[in-house]
């Protein structure tokens, strides 16, 4: 059997392939620490479970419209109003099964074959995928360590071709946690407004900040960049609802409406009952989130101090998400594996630990630790960690 091409190129993911070789250790009984998940370990709030509850109860189990419902997107319009000072109407609005089916949407609808879409290294591993999905070209741009990962207006305009379409910030960052300041963003917009590009920004993990730092968007910046901007969010992260698959694009009207039009051939519409659960969640008090914020600021200062005690281990410390992604090279190098792939591979079979090798998000020097568990499990993986480098050093 000869299948499409367009399948047969793409790259299986990491982070998924990663969790299913843990589960499968776990499943025969052996004491596995999974440090690969991108999800919250927190339940979503009792408040949201009551909302889903009501709307079944009350027959609100039909088919809705492809774009979303107009109380989800009014409650997205009344966030956006609330946190970002940005204004949108309805039809600059869509609801769909997932960020990441807002992001495939986005790609479908804007992107010709050979059209470039610049995405900065390391990336979140779907970027990549989709784009060739939509017979798009991606563009890498290596974000240095040594600026947190974070790509410079130059490196932005050196990128930039005849062909290039968009560029994606993903801010904050999986798989880095990094945060783009309000300056930064201000100068890549200048760059992408100068040659006409749209700006891809996906700000899934908003909600989840730590320190003084604070979010913003690129699109709050001015009209121009808002105008150029496509903002991808969700409820997954900051409310900890990933499996109820609700995320949403909002940017220029065209641009939606033509999203709209394939999510109306492709799902019909999100899951109705979740998105009565999501009107829940944007329509509520942030007490829930902020207690899930002080647990995930607790566990990345305790797991990056962790983290620095072992020899050779370099990390950037993240602003936000739940991940770190230190730099294992110097580690690697000094043991008897031939690559980041293989010592990770060897971390699972020997100490039962399971982190992300960093070659999914293309940055073969480095792997993801989620810190989306408890303490105790932290602290457990740490050592486990150490260990694992001790010996082979």
């Amino acid at each position: 059997m000869e299948l499409a091409d367009r399948v047969q190129s793409l790259t299986p993911s990491s982070t998924l392939a990663i969790t299913s070789k843990a589960k499968a250790l776990k499943a025969e009984g052996h004491d596995v620490i999974g440090l690969g998940a991108g999800e919250p370990d927190f339940n979503t709030p009792s408040y949201i479970l009551d909302a889903a509850k009501q709307a079944m109860d009350e027959g609100k189990t039909k088919y809705t419209a492809s774009g979303g419902l107009p109380e989800l997107k009014e409650a997205i319009i009344n966030k956006f109003n609330r946190d970002q000072n940005i204004e949108y109407t309805p039809n600059e609005i869509i609801v769909t099964t997932g960020a990441k089916h807002a992001l495939y949407t986005l790609f479908q609808v804007l992107l010709n074959r050979g059209d470039e879409v610049i995405v900065p290294i390391p990336y979140w591993v779907s970027y990549p995928e989709q784009i060739k999905l939509a017979e798009g070209q991606p563009v890498y741009v290596k974000a240095s360590e040594n600026n947190s990962f974070k790509i410079t207006p130059d490196q932005l305009e050196e990128s930039i071709t005849e062909y290039t379409k968009a560029v994606v910030i993903n801010s904050p960052s999986n798989p880095t946690g990094v945060l783009y300041t309000e300056e930064e963003l201000k100068a890549l917009g200048e760059v992408a407004l100068k040659h006409n590009i749209f700006i891809v920004s996906d700000e899934i993990y908003e909600k989840l900040i730590y320190g003084e730092k604070e979010h913003t968007s690129i699109a709050q910046i001015s009209s121009e960049l808002k105008d150029q901007t496509i903002i991808i969010n969700g409820v997954s992260k900051s409310h900890s609802m990933t499996g109820w698959r609700i995320g949403y694009a909002a940017g220029n009207q065209a641009i939606i409406s033509a999203m709209t039009n394939l999510a109306s051939h492709a799902t019909s519409n999100p899951t109705s009952i979740a998105q009565y659960a999501a009107v829940a969640a944007y329509e509520h008090s942030e007490e829930e989130i902020d207690k899930m914020k002080l647990a995930f600021d607790e566990r990345l200062n305790k797991l990056y101090n962790w983290l620095l005690e072992i020899p050779n281990l370099s990390c950037v410390k993240p602003d936000g998400a739940f991940y770190l992604f230190p730099n294992v090279k110097t580690i690697v190098e000094q043991s008897p594996f031939d690559s980041v792939d293989e010592w990770v591979k060897k971390l699972l079979e020997e100490e039962k630990l399971a982190i992300v090798p960093g070659s999914g998000f293309g940055a073969e020097d480095n792997v993801r630790l989620s810190y989306a568990t408890s303490l105790d499990q932290l602290e457990e993986a740490a050592k486990r960690l150490k260990r694992f480098v001790e010996k082979y050093s």
